[in-house]
């Protein structure tokens, strides 16, 4: 990186923060969306997570290991919190927390039933910014569970703006914006947009609490009225704060803790309780809050009336140092910190990209930093329970995640959504990681550390996946992230962190050792894998055993540890370069390659590999207890993805490792059948480049064919994850008497496989489809413009790899940028959405996208690794 003088001051606070001489990210949005219906919250003795805590309960339930909140912010160990709540003076609860639908109740599982957009963000959280909008009239609370009930899952999800609550504009644009004057100080803005005709009584409420970490005798904190407007919080944690409020609030205060009364009908330890400042303002029950204005939980009771068409704002400034004026320089910090957030992306951004390029990748990186969370889970101690609460059922002790008692977290975690997936899942934080860097390195290597760390990485060397179920297994994709993540960093600052690639490459050996032992049953170097994040992408469920026993040896398995083993081999390669002792690992790498590439073609003696040259593709194999096996000829991602696993090399490389170089003539004389059927490393373009890859020319042709062609994987918007030749002519197999079906799916999942909440039989998918293009990027380096492929399959035009791959990111793009009628195609032609001055630009990035019109669909702010679309 330049020096400090050369850095706009964004950059300035981001490398003061990494080197340790300040603590900018001490304060971020690392509450959670949804702390109800999560596994470290169940202490059920059946796992019944979504009903052990829900949404009903959650006002008065006192969390265990986390804090919920709209719009919150808090310090990295959680210790004091600031969410906004706000009452229409309709509705039968404030408005504390996102109100969505658990799994059984969605009709396509658990989805979130509310409007807020992801607005800006620089990587300190030095200035943030997010848009909820609220309906004026009472929020359908009932009408979305029923009608989403009433639906089957071949109908869409009922969502909030299907209800008509907005579309007589009826409801309140409130944007919710932090800025920070230094790491202590913080400038809460809250402005309310009456968008209605008529004017509108709204309550606004701050709230400021403490997250209950007293339950076990330690020292209790405890917010206090200072007088003027000023709440005193006092903690043995984190010392004291103030917290300032513009104008004359009526100051609530209660405790942070359960209502037993309600949520189980026994007393209460006080009679103020979590739930006691809703009761207050919306149950007129002045009782409910603490009289001596003292408590752990306080709220600041704004009553705002706001003529039609007209704003309000409540200003907050919470710091360290009290304040003599707290707001005589507010506007001039909110202003300042807004221009040097501008100032950071005009630097990030390509000069040539349009306004709405910039736009939609401002507003992707805006998701990614509003999606980070305060992630506390020990498991251990959840598994046992905490001394002075109910013990939990002896059978949680042999349970869910039970195997791993030694996973400790108390972290800030990037999360794939903070409402739908509020828990990090390991193959969609590597993603996140290689989104990151491109704005903050540091942060994407903290959190590749983090997953590699003793607390998280198991004993045996596998990652955990994700909450549900940590022993599940997701792709083995962290090499890779590992590798983007050193080489984009890199770039920027002009010098590898080489102590960051050593530390990841001795861990990831472990993780590659468990996958070489666990994975590969019949040591023949081809993997089964199991769920590998894809859901309900094959003929069975993946998760579970192959009806009537046998086993299934995975396309996509096998070729994720090709890929793995190239990215341990680049790693290596690198390291190489500073310390000679990791050219052994390169050897290894090298070789283990090739054992892979060679079984993926033509495996056993019976040379049944898992590519099918008739078709020109990669299929699963399905080996059968009475030692037959079936090729399952359905055409999905799993086919596209030996794609991936390549790596080009300079000439040069080579020369500085003459070990390696001569362990690989060796090779080549010894197994000359390997090198000739799966790469160019013995050849050299005119421009010395090597390849190392699962595919020749003649087999990546016959691939793109397939995956270029309109009625099969290519759509307007990206690749498909399914065949669309099987819309009409769905895949069928027969096994033991049963029948198994594959339809192209373009939209929601038809069936309950893997809950029913995403679907891999048709949609497009960003990682995967981000991996496709930087394939054939890569394949351009060394095929040069000389090799062309059809694109579309049966046009008559070839395109070079690079064009291809530049003209499908354009594909990917057009999912969020307007048409030529001003419709963006995430949006599914909803007017309102799409023509309204309100709502018209801003942009959901949704977890996967229709194949054939490209409507956004799943989580609807997983911008997690849908957020890769701002590196294209």
């Amino acid at each position: 990186m330049n020096s400090s003088s050369e850095l706009n001051p964004e950059q300035q606070r981001i490398q003061s923060n990494y080197a340790g001489k300040t603590n900018w990210l001490k304060w971020g949005p690392y509450l959670t969306d949804r702390q109800w219906g999560t596994v470290r919250e169940d202490y059920s003795s059946n796992g019944n997570v979504w009903n052990h805590v829900t949404h009903d309960m959650a006002r008065s339930k006192t969390y265990r290991w986390g804090e919920e909140g709209l719009g919150g912010f808090s310090d990295d160990k959680q210790f004091l919190c600031v969410a906004l709540a706000l009452w229409n003076g309709k509705d039968p609860i404030l408005k504390e927390r996102l109100f969505g639908l658990t799994n059984e109740q969605g009709n396509h599982g658990e989805d979130v039933k509310e409007i807020y957009y992801h607005l800006d963000s620089s990587p300190t959280h030095s200035y943030m910014k997010m848009l909820y909008k609220y309906p004026l009239q009472e929020f359908p609370y009932q009408e979305l569970v029923e009608e989403n009930a009433l639906r089957n899952k071949k109908q869409p999800e009922y969502e909030l703006i299907d209800t008509g609550l907005f579309d007589q504009d009826n409801y309140a644009d409130v944007f919710i914006e932090f800025a920070k004057n230094d790491e202590e100080d913080l400038l809460i803005r809250y402005t309310v947009w009456n968008r209605g005709a008529e004017a509108a009584s709204i309550a606004v409420i701050p709230q400021i609490w403490f997250r209950n970490t007293w339950f076990n005798g330690s020292a209790k904190p405890e917010i206090l009225n200072h007088g003027h407007n000023t709440l005193l919080l006092r903690s043995a944690d984190i010392g004291d704060y103030h917290c300032c409020a513009d104008g004359n609030p009526k100051l609530l205060f209660t405790e942070n803790e359960s209502n037993n009364k309600r949520l189980y009908n026994f007393a209460n330890a006080s009679p103020y309780v979590k739930d006691g400042i809703n009761d207050a303002i919306v149950n007129g029950r002045h009782s409910a809050v603490n009289p001596n204005q003292s408590g752990t939980k306080a709220g600041l009771w704004y009553q705002l009336q706001i003529p039609a068409g007209e704003s309000r704002e409540v200003r907050l400034r919470l710091s360290k140092n009290k304040q003599l004026e707290p707001f005589e320089d507010f506007n001039r910090i909110f202003k300042q910190r807004i221009s040097e957030t501008d100032e950071f992306y005009s630097s990030s951004q390509m000069p040539a990209a349009d306004a709405e390029e910039k736009s939609m990748q401002r507003q992707a990186w805006a998701g990614m930093f509003w999606n980070k969370q305060f992630y506390s889970y020990d498991i251990n101690r959840w598994l046992k329970g905490d001394a002075g609460q109910p013990r939990p059922d002896e059978q949680r002790k042999k349970g869910r995640n039970s195997h791993w008692k030694h996973f400790v977290a108390n972290d800030i975690l990037s999360m794939p959504d903070k409402w739908e997936y509020p828990w990090f899942a390991a193959w969609d934080l590597a993603f996140h990681c290689i989104s990151f860097a491109a704005v903050d390195p540091d942060f994407a290597k903290e959190q590749l550390r983090l997953m590699v760390s003793a607390n998280y990485m198991h004993p045996s060397g596998q990652l955990p996946a994700y909450e549900w179920d940590f022993g599940d297994v997701n792709p083995p994709v962290h090499a890779m992230a590992t590798w983007h993540v050193y080489q984009i960093d890199k770039k920027a600052k002009g010098k590898g962190d080489v102590t960051f690639l050593i530390d990841l490459f001795n861990k990831l050996l472990l993780n590659f050792t468990w996958w070489v032992n666990q994975k590969d049953s019949e040591g023949n170097n081809i993997f089964e894998g199991g769920f590998l994040g894809l859901d309900n992408i094959g003929v069975f469920n993946r998760s579970q055993p192959v009806p009537g026993g046998g086993f299934l040896e995975q396309a996509d398995g096998t070729s994720w540890m090709a890929m793995y083993a190239l990215n341990m081999l680049e790693i290596s390669l690198e390291l190489a370069s500073h310390h000679r002792v990791f050219e052994a690992m390169a050897i290894k790498f090298f070789e283990h390659f090739l054992y892979i590439a060679g079984s993926i073609s033509a495996m056993g003696e019976d040379s049944a590999g898992l590519w099918d040259e008739q078709d020109g593709f990669y299929y699963d194999m399905l080996r059968k207890p009475d030692g037959t096996s079936d090729r399952l000829r359905l055409r999905s991602l799993v086919g596209l993805i030996p794609m991936f696993a390549q790596v080009v090399f300079e000439e040069a490389k080579w020369d500085k490792l003459p070990k390696l170089k001569e362990q690989m003539g060796l090779f080549m004389e010894k197994r000359p059948d390997l090198v000739r059927l799966v790469s160019h490393w013995t050849d050299t373009k005119g421009n010395n480049q090597h390849l190392l890859s699962l595919l020749r020319g003649h087999r990546m042709k016959l691939l793109l064919k397939r995956m270029l062609d309109t009625n099969e994987f290519l759509s307007d918007h990206g690749i498909r994850s399914v065949s669309k030749a099987y819309c009409a002519n769905p895949f069928k197999y027969q096994l033991d008497g049963s029948g198994y079906t594959v339809t192209y799916l373009p939209a929601e999942s038809d069936s309950n496989m893997f809950g029913g909440n995403s679907n891999w039989r048709g949609p497009i998918w960003m990682p995967v489809n981000y991996l496709i293009i930087e394939s054939l990027k890569n394949f351009q380096d060394y095929y040069t413009d000389d090799f062309k492929v059809e694109y579309p399959t049966g046009s008559g035009e070839y395109f070079s790899l690079a064009e291809i791959a530049a003209l499908l990111s354009k594909r990917l793009k057009t999912l969020f940028l307007k048409d030529a009628a001003g419709e963006r195609p995430v949006s599914g032609g909803h007017p309102k959405l799409n023509h309204d001055p309100y709502f018209k630009d801003y942009i959901q990035f949704y977890e996967y996208f229709n194949g054939d019109n490209g409507k956004g669909l799943g989580a609807g702010h997983q911008t997690g690794w849908t957020g890769l679309i701002a590196l294209l």
